[in-house]
């Protein structure tokens, strides 16, 4: 599971105009017309071509709870591609997202200031700059650690450091026990 990453992917999917499908055979049509043969889509879901096709003629109606799950992933990941694509560029350009953490943060400053980690509760607006980084880094496949060091280092400049007017000496500022993280565009 991919905290930053399932994140991001949330904040991209309030984007959509329409909802996903919600049956087993409605999505499992969707993604026979996206990928133009039912022997594709069993591919990708590891399962036989003739289940496909009894899926889509609607002769079976619940699928396995893996299998609902790889079902709807896929899914969401085509689903409304070019909204999905205008949210990212929008957010990347000129909205920003806003990322809402409650985590133990801490950081890493000169000698006699009160470093330690401690548990915060931020809700904080991040410049398009951080949002076109997340999104660059995730869709190049970066890992969670990686979109979380970039998430570190937004907060580092636009919460501790208020845009450079002051803690011009923080070095580094430190995640570790998320306990919630969301973001939004």
């Amino acid at each position: 599971m991919s905290l930053f990453g399932d994140g991001l992917d949330a904040a991209v999917h309030k984007a959509f105009t329409r909802p996903v499908p919600k049956s087993a055979s409605a999505q499992m049509r969707y993604l026979v017309k996206q990928l133009k043969g039912t022997k594709a889509v069993a591919q990708m879901l590891r399962i036989s071509q003739r289940t496909v096709e009894r899926y889509v003629k609607e002769q079976i109606k619940k699928p396995r709870p893996d299998l609902a799950a790889r079902l709807e992933g896929e899914v969401k990941k085509r689903w409304q591609p070019q909204i999905r694509a205008k949210a990212r560029q929008k957010a990347a350009t000129t909205g920003g997202i806003v990322i809402d953490t409650r985590a133990r943060i801490g950081y890493t400053a000169p000698i006699g200031t009160t470093d330690e980690d401690r548990l915060r509760h931020l809700t904080v607006a991040l410049p398009p700059r951080y949002a076109a980084r997340l999104f660059d880094a995730q869709e190049a496949g970066a890992t969670d650690r990686q979109l979380q060091q970039i998430a570190a280092e937004a907060l580092k400049e636009v919460y501790f450091q208020d845009s450079g007017r002051r803690a011009g000496s923080l070095e580094e500022v430190r995640f570790a026990d998320i306990e919630h993280l969301e973001f939004d565009l």
